[in-house]
């Protein structure tokens, strides 16, 4: 039996002790055989490590087949991506040397510069909604902490402004996302990235990383939210989260908002044994699971304008028909209405029947 974080698992290993919810609730029992749809939701609760057994039945892994994502590559092709994915790498080389300084040096964090930089990513392009496409797209980077948190920040700046929060509000909540896991940074490289088992202590460290990130920005003289964000990012409007097992309106607004981002950034992320999760398959996931845990205000808001901007995208439902997006319901957002051919496939009447990748 060994823990591993959620980034080494992959289908097929069995799960060697119940997984439950620091509230309790179970989620996985011992000896279910993993698939990647668990792997995903173990991501919505916040889940950091298991434990599974040592060897992997040979009869129930099969390597999984690179799927291509033609939607994606033709985002890539066009000259705004390029134009994001070049300020992107300058940012996240900026970003990773200043917060090293800041870790390593104890230098002082200028947050205002890095929001500068952050929000001239944003400015590409002028639909809020093709960032997400095009975050996609430089999922080479999804294991970074780094990367993590610019995504976070670009994510946060787009929900909150959705919500319609004042500009100064906007700039807060993007300075929240950037900084939301800066702890991480704080745990040894050599864990984070540890290809075996955890030790006991190993797993404690990286479960403090909230804390150590809030105690580094009370520290810096960050504004409370920032610091809040950092603080309490992993906390869950029912309780179940942590450090602190805060329940609704005890958590930070700025954190209650990161906190979507920062799961939705981690679910869409590409993995050794899959690439990006559509967004449709993680939407219908929060849908089923996360209004108990999020602020509904916010979730509804940041899953209804998700949903939009891929209306008149092309899709491939999960019996093998393509058609294009025509209607989302608002009432089952991951499940719109296709249209294939002269036929319209009302998704929300067929249960079984899912938009597997966008085309």
């Amino acid at each position: 039996m060994k823990r591993l974080s959620l980034l080494q698992l992959i289908p097929g290993m069995v799960v060697a002790q119940n997984v439950q919810a620091s509230n309790g609730e179970m989620l996985i029992p011992h000896g279910t055989i993993l698939n990647s749809w668990m792997i995903t939701r173990l991501e919505l609760y916040g889940i950091l490590t298991i434990y599974v057994e040592d060897t992997v039945p040979r009869e129930t892994f099969t390597p999984p087949v690179p799927e291509t994502l033609s939607y994606y590559e033709r985002v890539r092709k066009s000259e705004e991506f390029k134009e994001f994915k070049n300020d992107y790498e300058l940012e996240l080389s900026d970003f990773r040397s200043t917060i090293n300084n800041v870790v390593e040096r104890n230098m002082k964090l200028d947050i205002d510069l890095l929001l500068k930089h952050s929000l001239a990513i944003t400015s590409l392009g002028e639909k809020k909604g093709s960032i997400f496409a095009m975050m996609q797209n430089m999922r080479e980077y999804d294991d970074s902490t780094y990367a993590h948190c610019i995504n976070v920040a670009l994510l946060s700046n787009i929900l909150a402004t959705w919500l319609k929060f004042s500009p100064k509000e906007v700039n807060l909540a993007t300075s929240c996302g950037l900084l939301h896991d800066i702890g991480k940074l704080l745990v040894p490289h050599d864990i984070l990235s540890k290809p075996a088992r955890l030790t006991p202590d190993e797993y404690e460290e990286i479960q403090k990383h909230p804390v150590a990130g809030y105690q580094l920005l009370k520290k810096q003289g960050a504004d409370v939210h920032i610091q809040n964000a950092a603080l309490m990012h992993h906390e869950r409007s029912d309780g179940s989260g942590y450090p602190l097992r805060l329940h609704g309106n005890q958590i930070d607004r700025f954190a209650r908002l990161v906190s979507i981002v920062d799961v939705y950034d981690a679910m869409t992320a590409a993995r050794v044994y899959r690439g990006p999760v559509c967004p449709f398959r993680v939407i219908e996931l929060y849908e089923s699971e996360g209004f108990q845990k999020y602020d509904v205000e916010y979730l509804m808001t940041f899953l209804e304008n998700v949903v939009n901007t891929y209306i008149r995208s092309r899709c491939r439902l999960s019996d093998g028909r393509e058609g294009d997006i025509i209607y989302i319901n608002r009432y089952k957002l991951s499940r719109p209405i296709v249209q294939c051919g002269t036929e319209y496939v009302n998704l929300s009447e067929y249960p079984d029947l899912t938009i597997e990748v966008l085309l």
